[in-house]
Parts: C-alpha cells; structure tokens; sequence
C-alpha cells in the first residue's frame, strides 16, 4: 500500500516538474489556429463578388481582353508590325493581371493574405490598363493594313477601354467614400478578428 503511495506522489511530482520546465521552456506551442495561417485554407467561391459590379465588369474585361488577344493573334502579315506587337503586349498583359486579380477577389484570397493592398492594386491595374489599351487601340487604327482581324481588334480594344474605364470611375469613387474598393471590407473584418484574437490569448497567460 505504501509503495502504491510513493508511486502516485512520485508521478504527480513528475507531473507538476513538467508542467514547471514546460512553462519556462520558450519553445511554446502557438495557441494560434492552424487553419488561420493556411493561405489555401477556407477558399471558396464568392457569389457574392462575381454578381456585384466589380465582379461583372472583371468578367467583362477578361472575356473581351481574350477576344482582342485572339484577334491580334490571327494577324499574318504586317509591315510594319509595331502597331501589332504593341497591342499583342497590352492584350496579353491585360487578360493576365485582370484573371489573377478576379480569382484573387472571387476565391477570397484577398482576405488570406490581408497584408496586400488589393484596392490599390486593383484601382492602378484598372487605370493603367484603361491608359495602354487606349493607345495600343489608337495606335493599331492608326497603322493596320485595313485587314478584317486588325479592325476587329481594333473595335475590341475599344470596347475593352471603355470599361476598363468604368471600372476605374467607379473604383476612384469608392475610393473616396472611404469603402477603399472591392474586398477591403471583408479584409479588415479579417484583420480585425485575427487582433482580437491576439489580445484575448495575451489577455490570459495560462494559454502561453
């Protein structure tokens, strides 16, 4: 009986020396979820953003990029080509940032990684795709060969500068109404919760 006695004092002191040398150990365990620090955890398809305007127009911008790329594509001969290649850049280089920024928005992976600036970001690729399609458009209509995939390209370019266009107007205004642009909402309510989380862990030291 006395044995089984010194055991069980012998284990709850082991229990309470680990305990001790686990608390000064700084080789803590994070309290953090680890879900939360998974970029690729919780995606999910936005409805939400593809139905709203900015949605709509993203859409917009990448299917009639495509067709402008598609279009300049199908050119087979040009002399001179500069007009061609310099609407080629901007076509390509528009479809591409604009697809990433619209997963980016409807995959919530903005609010993963609230550390970028996804409004600004947005607002300049909107403003300087607005600005390069424009004078690859003017540039193209000013030195294609009167070919039915240069003008084609052409009305496309067009069309795809207008609501690049738009969609800048409308994203300097909600800029200025303090909104900050598509997701910031979402991203800061992110921001916010992952602090308060933060502060109630510091708040309560049996957690560290």
């Amino acid at each position: 009986m006395r044995n089984t006695e010194e055991a069980d004092g012998f284990d709850g002191e082991a229990s309470n020396t680990s305990m001790i040398s686990g608390a000064s150990s700084p080789y803590q365990p994070t309290t953090e979820p680890v879900h939360s620090r998974n970029v690729l955890g919780g995606i999910r398809c936005d409805t939400e953003y593809l139905k709203s305007n900015f949605g709509i127009l993203k859409i917009i911008e990448v299917v009639l990029s495509l067709i402008a790329f598609i279009c300049i594509e199908t050119v087979m001969m040009c002399l001179p080509c500069g007009g061609v290649y310099f609407f080629e850049f901007v076509s390509c280089s528009a479809l591409v940032v604009t697809s990433i920024l619209l997963l980016v928005f409807s995959l919530n992976v903005h609010i993963k990684v609230p550390h970028v600036n996804w409004s600004l970001t947005d607002l300049v690729n909107t403003a300087a795709s607005t600005f390069f399609f424009l004078l690859a458009s003017i540039v193209l209509a000013a030195l294609n060969h009167k070919s039915g995939a240069e003008i084609t390209a052409v009305v496309f370019g067009f069309l795809v500068t207008s609501v690049y266009g738009f969609n800048t107007f409308l994203a300097v205004r909600q800029w200025h109404t303090g909104d900050g642009g598509p997701g910031t909402g979402q991203a800061s309510e992110y921001t916010r919760a992952r602090t308060a989380s933060r502060s109630e862990v510091e708040a309560r030291p049996e957690l560290q």
